[in-house]
């Protein structure tokens, strides 16, 4: 019997030494049963204390952590959030260092009413056509520079010629958002949003032409003739895209020459007001231009075909006596007139079939002189080949 109130008293006394770990996890209780506030709002949890302990708040949000120690009054612990977690929206954890580890959250809102938008708008230009659009993005939010809550009302406002719309958009995950579409015209967007009373300052899309249309060009020259002097002129119909708005002033425009030799010049020009303008000074021989305008990778022309006719069919070459200056001219255009000054001459010199020089001068006063040195130019038999304008003339076994 000893030896069984024995077991009985130890039995008891183990009981009463578990009783004090379950009496603490009751000790310490939450007393606080708000789990949403305002964002701005003082904040503060407050926990029953029976046991006269002081554990310190763990607290944690999406900006960071902290731990709070508490303020005793009339045996409740009381733990105030620091106004860098209470003036954000969010979740915020909390744990409570203590034997028992009470934990939780609350959710801190935004104040329902918008000091400033914070607003985005791009592209500041799209295509006009009705497919390209510029996206508004709008963010409300209070005084703490925190979002507004989802499901917020923004009404979204535009402009352009003779229309003028406005569509409410709902706030989701603490943004709201609207495309802007282009219509077939160009012009201005004009963009503006309103939330809770509170307005935006205006926002401005800039609609430009669409890709440009294929177009026809023309020319304009003073005469047909091919004396290397006058300018021929090139133009572009108006270029318009496919809604017939003009394309944007500075356009860039390829215009190819495409000659008898098939060698290929170029010239260029950008657009006002639709039209492109080139010049191309005439060639100095008679010759034939195939001429066809590029909007790289978007739009060409359809090809013209020019004629130029030369202006000197002969000429007069005058050797000195020791055939070493060589004077060709007078050089005669269509109208008999002296030749503009800078018509290319050339002079090559062959011996035995083989080109030993190429001399090349400018005219000047309707003459080019030429004059072969000694040193280039031993005493031997030459054939010298003059041309000009296309026209050539041959001089074999010529004694320098």
């Amino acid at each position: 019997m000893t030896l069984k109130y024995t077991y009985l008293l130890f039995y008891v006394w183990m009981v009463l030494l578990s009783m004090p770990s379950y009496a603490n996890n009751g000790a310490i209780e939450l007393i606080t049963k708000t789990t949403q506030f305002e964002a701005g709002q003082s904040i503060s949890l407050k926990f029953s204390n029976t046991d006269n302990e002081t554990p310190s708040l763990y607290v944690s949000n999406s900006y960071g952590s902290t731990i709070i120690k508490p303020e005793i009054d009339s045996g409740i612990l009381n733990y105030q959030i620091p106004q860098s977690i209470s003036n954000k929206t969010g979740v915020v954890n909390w744990k409570l260092l203590a034997n028992n580890s009470l934990s939780g959250a609350f959710t801190i809102i935004s104040k329902q009413k918008a000091v400033a938008l914070e607003t985005y708008l791009g592209p500041p230009s799209i295509q006009a056509g009705g497919t390209d659009y510029s996206m508004l993005v709008v963010i409300p939010t209070d005084y703490l520079d925190n979002p507004l809550a989802d499901s917020t009302k923004v009404t979204v406002k535009h402009q352009f010629l003779d229309n003028q719309n406005e569509e409410v958009v709902l706030m989701k995950n603490r943004i709201a958002y609207k495309n802007i579409y282009s219509e077939t015209k160009t012009g201005r967007i004009l963009v503006s949003s309103e939330c809770l009373g509170f307005n935006s300052k205006e926002y401005t899309v800039n609609v430009l032409p669409a890709i440009p249309t294929d177009f026809n060009i023309s020319h304009s020259r003073n005469h047909d003739y091919a004396d290397g002097n006058q300018i021929t002129t090139f133009s572009t119909s108006i270029i318009k895209d496919q809604f017939g708005n003009l394309v944007s002033d500075g356009t860039y425009i390829d215009f190819f020459i495409t000659n008898r030799s098939n060698h290929i010049l170029k010239t260029s020009s950008t657009t006002i007001k639709g039209i492109a303008v080139a010049k191309m000074i005439h060639p100095d021989h008679e010759d034939q231009w195939t001429v066809k305008a590029f909007v790289e990778g978007m739009a060409e022309s359809k090809p013209i075909e020019l004629a130029y006719k030369t202006i000197i069919s002969d000429f007069n070459v005058l050797f000195s006596e020791d055939y070493r200056t060589v004077t060709i001219g007078p050089l005669k255009s269509f109208m008999n007139q002296m030749v503009p000054d800078g018509l290319e001459v050339s002079l090559s010199v062959f011996q035995n079939e083989i080109k030993l020089n190429t001399l090349t001068k400018s005219s000047f006063e309707g003459y080019a002189t030429f004059k072969l040195d000694t040193n280039n130019f031993p005493s031997e038999n030459y054939t010298l080949k003059i041309e000009t304008a296309g026209v050539q003339k041959t001089y074999p076994n010529v004694k320098l």
